[in-house]
């Protein structure tokens, strides 16, 4: 195990685990992996009194706060189906949830995720989502930068292509924080939350 600790105040952040992303070819574990280790997880978080943040990417309907620089990378194209923003149910309608709402990559920029955890008195986070190169990894480095431990639940992240998934894991999260199972994060919880 290479988590060592869980701060008394650590809080779950969720990245995009809704309608229209948990759906997708992931690899190397399934969405529904994720959403299912993921659901522990927030069970487990609920269960002490700890934060949940649910962290869902939407934009308006005719595009106009979405992302727009240019890039080698095709855009997005056409209007999302309706309902693709939604969290998913496995982990929707809990009471005491936050929800943010993003437009970037990351959960930090042009949210309030940051007010949200200090004013909960947030100095760790457990990140979890999909995609692990861009949504998870760009919400990592920003909670770096804002000073927050930072642990990653590696099984209950997942990516487009697994080598893009391993280079975040392996090369990257380690200089961001501590990386764990979601076996191995909720037996740090239970060792130091019960």
């Amino acid at each position: 195990m290479t988590v060592t600790a869980l701060d008394p105040r650590t809080a779950l952040v969720v990245i995009d685990l809704q309608a229209g992303i948990v759906g997708a070819p992931t690899q190397p574990y399934s969405g529904e992996e994720v959403v299912a280790r993921t659901a522990r997880l927030a069970d487990a978080f609920r269960d002490r009194g700890l934060p949940v943040i649910l962290v869902r990417v939407s934009f308006a309907a005719d595009g106009a706060d979405a992302l727009s620089g240019r890039t080698e990378a095709a855009g997005r194209t056409g209007t999302p189906p309706e309902g693709w923003d939604r969290i998913v149910g496995e982990l929707a309608g809990h009471e005491g949830d936050i929800t943010v709402t993003k437009r970037n990559w990351g959960a930090f920029h042009g949210t309030d995720l940051d007010v949200q955890l200090r004013r909960r008195g947030v100095t760790q986070i457990v990140l979890t989502g999909i995609a692990t190169s861009i949504g998870v990894e760009s919400t990592a480095r920003a909670a770096y930068e804002h000073g927050y431990h930072v642990t990653l639940a590696t099984d209950a992240m997942s990516d487009l292509s697994a080598e893009a998934h391993d280079n975040s894991v392996e090369r990257i999260f380690p200089r961001l924080g501590e990386r764990g199972t979601t076996a191995e994060i909720l037996e740090l919880l239970a060792k130091t939350h019960d």
